[in-house]
């Protein structure tokens, strides 16, 4: 299934696009293994020769129907900032770097590098605005049980990945695999891997939570995440 609509992407951004597009790039849990059907995006990455307001109207029909079948907008740069803005998206960059396969075109992923400082601060910065509004959607639903887990579910990923920066930075050879990261996280960190575990398993549907377990997963999974953040800061 994931195949015939990356054909499908792929072939549309070619008659649309034209000689714009330079490289197509497929990135993340599609070519790392963990992929899940139900509840993994496809992560694609499109490189045209530039990004204006024409190349963005021709490229909308492609776009359009990829995200009617549940997909998200891939993100769209030019050779220019691919080649250029390494510093304001550390963490992009390498998460495309480090597991990526080229759909189309020339592979624009390869001689990517981003200086270590520019990595930590934006590891600190996003696990800490993350925790932020983490605490700040809290405040607005903690009595709705539903939403509660719905903010914890669609936020693991997101921490799965920058845990794995985390490892990074701290010298660790990090595992692609979220139960991976975080359990070699619980080791790095000193911190537990449970309420990952747990919102990975609700995430994947082998697990429910009782009412009871709600709140005390919640506590837990900010503390570990505010352990983490410290972890990073005194790098």
């Amino acid at each position: 299934m994931k195949e015939q609509l990356l054909d499908e992407l792929i072939q549309r951004f070619r008659d649309d696009l034209g000689d714009d597009l330079l490289s197509v790039v497929l990135y993340g849990s599609a070519v790392t293994g963990d992929f899940q059907e139900k509840v993994s995006d496809l992560n694609v990455l499109c490189v045209l020769k530039a990004v204006g307001p024409v190349q963005l109207e021709k490229a909308y029909p492609a776009v359009d129907r990829w995200m009617k079948k549940g997909q998200p907008v891939p993100v769209i740069l030019s050779l220019e900032e691919v080649t250029n803005a390494h510093d304001a998206f550390a963490i992009e960059f390498l998460d495309i770097r480090a597991a990526y396969r080229v759909l189309h075109g020339e592979d624009v992923v390869g001689s990517i590098f981003v200086e270590p400082g520019h990595h930590r601060h934006q590891v600190e910065h996003e696990l800490r605005s993350r925790l932020l509004r983490l605490r700040g959607r809290f405040l607005a639903i903690q009595k709705d049980r539903k939403q509660l887990i719905q903010l914890m579910v669609d936020s693991v990923s997101t921490f799965a990945t920058l845990f794995r920066h985390a490892l990074m930075l701290s010298g660790e050879e990090p595992h692609v695999k979220k139960r991976e990261i975080f359990h070699q996280s619980a080791s790095k960190f000193s911190i537990s891997s449970a309420p990952f575990e747990t919102l990975l398993d609700v995430r994947g549907g082998s697990r429910r939570l009782e009412d009871a377990e709600i709140s005390p997963l919640f506590e837990e999974y900010l503390r570990e995440i505010t352990r983490t953040a410290e972890f990073v800061d005194r790098l």
